[in-house]
C-alpha cells in the first residue's frame, strides 16, 4: 500500500470512529490535547510519522506483536490482536501493517521476537512456608511505612522516588531492612492505593488509614487483589488473572524496560506471598491468577495467630507475647513507642508519648480504659501515676473556637504561662493578643493555633464549646483518589475542531495532495474533466494553489495552466 493510500485509508477510517473511539486512541497513543490539527488527514499524517509509531509499540504485548511481525510478511492479523492493533491505529482494516509502521517494526526487532518462555509442565514444590512467612513479614512492614508516613510525609526526588534520606529513614525506623524494599514496598503500596502522592510527598490515603486498622488476614487480601488489579495490561490472563511468570519478562517485546517491569512486579508478588522466591505461585494465590478472590483459608493456617492483650511491667514496658492485632497495635502505638517487632513486640511508655497521645484526643479515662482493658497484669502503679500527671498538666492550657467572635480563645489559669506564650517569638505566626478578660485571642483557626502552642511544648488540650476535649487529627491525608478523566472530556475541544473539518473527503484528500505537491514543486498528472464530458491528462508542475485553482507549468506545452479545483478528478505523482 503506497505512503499516500496508506494515510488517507486511515484518514476514512477514523472518521468513522465515535469520539469515545477517538479519544481512546489519542490517549494511548500520548497525543496533546492542543495539537493543531484541522482533520482526520491531519490525524492520519501524524500517526503514521515514525516516532509517533514509536511510541506506540512499546505498550503492546506480546500476542499483538507477533501479530504485527506476522503481517510483515503478509499474514493479516485476526482476532483479538487485529482488533487492538486497528484501533492503536497501527495496521490497516485488512490486518495487515500501514508501511511506515512495518519499517518501524523492522528497524524496533531486526531479529524477530524471541521464542516465548514454555511454562514448565510439572512444576516443583512451592515453598509455602517461606511464601507465607513473607506475606506475614511484609504486611507489617507496609503497615509500619504508613505509621512513619502518617508522622510525616516521605520526600520524593524530581522522578517520583524515594530520596535517600527517606530511605534511610524507613530503614531506621525499622519498617524496612534495606533501601531497595523501602522503594519496592512503597511502589506496592501505591499501586495498590494505600498511599498517595502531590508533587513533593508520599501521603497515606483514607484507604491507607482504613487498612491500617483491619485485621492482618483482610489487610494482605485487600492488596493481593488490589496487586493482581494493578498488574501491566501485557501480564494479564484472558480470564483476568496473569499469564505464566516466567512469561512477563518477554511479555512486551517492543519495550526495552520490559525485563525490568517484569522483575519489579515479580518482586512485589513475592514480598507479598504470592509467589515463591522461585517465582511459583502460591496454593492460595492460584484463584486469584486464574481471575478469581484469594483463598485465605491456606494461608490462615500458616499465619502465626494474633493476640488482644499485652503484660503491663513497672518499668513503663508493654509486652506483646505474639502479633498483637493491629487495631490494638495501632492505638497502642499512639500512646508508646515500639522498641521492638517480632512475634513478641515491645512498647515503651513516657511522659512525652502520653502527652502525644492527650494532644491527639486521648483523655486519661480513655487511656486508663483502653491499656486495663489490653493487661493480662493490670494497671501498673508507675504507668498510672504518668498518665495522671501529663494529663492534669495537658490540660492547663485550653484551645477553643468563640462561634460568637469566629476567633480561636486559648485559656489557661495559670499566669506564668499566658505571659509566656504572649510574648513567645515562635508563636509571632498565630498573633496572640491578650484580652480585658485575661485570654488570649487569634484570627487563625483553633486547629492551627493548636499545633503551634504543641510544638512550642505548652500543655495545650483543644476543647469543644462545652469543654470537653476533642480529638484532632494532625496527619495529612493524600487526597481521595479521583477517576481517570473521561478521554472524550480531555480531547473535547480537538474532537470538535475535527469533526467541523469533515466534509467531502474525497474534495479534502484532493486539496491535501495538490498543496503536498505545490510545497515539493511536484510534477504530477492532473486529469481534468472538460465541459464536453471527455477528460484530460496534463502533465504540470505544481506552482501554486489558491481561490479554489491549481496553477502550475504544462511540461509539454510549456505554458502556465491555471486549472479549477472542481474539475480535477485525479492526481498522480510522478516518478
Amino acid at each position: 500500500m503506497p505512503e499516500t493510500s496508506a494515510q488517507r485509508a486511515l484518514a476514512v477510517s477514523l472518521g468513522a470512529r465515535s469520539d469515545a473511539e477517538l479519544a481512546r486512541l489519542f490517549a494511548e497513543r500520548q497525543v496533546s490535547p492542543s495539537v493543531t490539527w484541522r482533520d482526520m488527514f491531519d490525524v492520519a499524517e501524524a500517526l503514521l510519522e515514525p516516532a509517533s509509531i514509536a511510541r506506540a509499540l512499546p505498550a503492546l504485548t506480546r500476542p499483538e506483536a507477533v501479530a504485527l511481525l506476522a503481517g510483515l510478511d503478509g499474514r493479516p492479523a485476526t482476532g483479538t490482536a487485529r482488533d487492538d492493533l486497528v484501533s492503536r491505529a497501527l495496521i490497516a482494516e485488512d490486518g495487515l501493517p500501514f508501511p511506515r509502521t512495518a519499517e518501524v517494526v523492522r528497524e524496533a526487532l531486526p531479529h524477530g521476537i524471541p521464542d516465548a518462555v514454555t511454562p514448565a509442565s510439572a512444576p516443583a514444590a512451592v515453598e509455602t512456608a517461606a511464601a507465607s512467612e513473607a506475606a506475614f513479614t511484609y504486611a507489617a512492614s507496609v503497615a509500619d511505612i504508613l505509621m512513619q508516613t502518617l508522622e510525616a510525609p516521605l520526600g520524593r526526588i524530581g522522578s517520583g522516588s524515594l530520596g535517600a534520606t527517606e530511605r534511610r529513614r524507613l530503614v531506621d525506623s525499622g519498617a524496612v531492612s534495606t533501601a531497595a524494599d523501602a522503594d519496592l514496598l512503597v511502589g506496592l503500596a501505591a499501586d495498590s492505593g494505600l498511599l498517595g502522592s502531590n508533587d513533593r510527598a508520599w501521603l497515606v490515603s483514607p484507604a491507607g488509614r482504613e487498612w491500617l486498622r483491619l485485621p492482618t488476614l483482610e489487610r494482605w487480601q485487600r492488596t493481593a487483589v488490589a496487586l493482581r488489579d494493578a498488574l501491566p495490561r501485557a501480564y494479564r490472563s484472558a480470564d483476568g488473572g496473569w499469564i505464566p511468570v516466567e512469561q512477563w519478562a518477554g511479555a512486551t517485546p517492543f519495550d526495552p524496560e520490559g525485563p525490568d517491569r517484569a522483575a519489579l512486579w515479580t518482586g512485589r508478588l513475592q514480598r507479598w506471598g504470592l509467589l515463591d522466591a522461585a517465582g511459583r505461585t502460591a496454593p492460595w494465590a492460584e484463584p486469584l491468577a486464574r481471575g478469581g478472590d484469594v483463598d485465605t483459608s491456606a494461608l490462615r493456617e500458616l499465619l502465626p495467630p494474633e493476640v488482644d492483650r499485652v503484660y503491663l511491667q513497672n518499668d513503663l514496658t508493654a509486652i506483646a507475647p505474639g502479633p498483637l492485632a493491629p487495631h490494638l497495635d495501632v492505638r497502642l502505638r499512639s500512646m508508646a513507642v515500639r522498641e521492638s517487632r517480632a512475634q513478641a513486640s515491645s512498647y515503651r511508655f513516657s511522659a512525652t508519648s502520653i502527652g502525644a497521645a492527650i494532644t491527639a484526643g486521648e483523655t486519661a479515662e480513655s487511656l486508663r480504659e483502653f491499656l486495663t482493658g489490653i493487661s493480662l497484669t493490670g494497671l501498673p502503679q508507675p504507668l498510672a501515676y504518668v498518665i495522671e500527671r501529663t494529663s492534669a498538666e495537658h490540660g492547663r492550657v485550653r484551645v477553643m473556637s468563640d462561634p460568637a467572635t469566629h476567633l480561636t480563645r486559648v485559656v489557661t489559669d495559670d499566669e506564668t504561662l499566658l505571659r509566656s506564650m504572649e510574648i513567645d517569638q515562635s508563636l509571632r505566626s498565630i498573633a496572640l493578643s491578650r484580652t480585658d478578660d485575661d485570654e488570649l485571642v487569634s484570627h487563625v483557626s483553633s486547629d492551627v493555633v493548636f499545633w503551634a502552642l504543641t510544638d512550642a511544648h505548652y500543655p495545650a488540650v483543644a476543647v469543644d464549646a462545652d469543654g470537653r476535649p476533642r480529638a484532632l487529627e494532625r496527619a495529612k491525608l493524600a487526597a481521595d483518589a479521583q477517576p481517570a478523566p473521561d478521554p472524550v472530556d480531555t480531547y473535547g475541544d480537538l474532537l470538535e475542531r475535527l469533526r467541523k473539518g469533515v466534509g467531502d473527503s474525497d474534495a479534502a484528500w484532493l486539496e491535501r495532495e495538490l498543496d503536498q505537491a505545490v510545497r515539493a514543486r511536484a510534477v504530477i498528472d492532473v486529469t481534468v474533466r472538460l465541459p464536453d464530458g471527455s477528460a484530460r491528462v496534463f502533465r504540470l508542475e505544481a506552482t501554486g494553489l489558491g481561490g479554489g485553482r491549481l496553477r502550475g507549468r504544462d511540461r509539454g506545452a510549456d505554458v502556465e495552466r491555471t486549472l479549477p479545483l472542481s474539475h480535477i478528478d485525479g492526481v498522480t505523482p510522478v516518478d
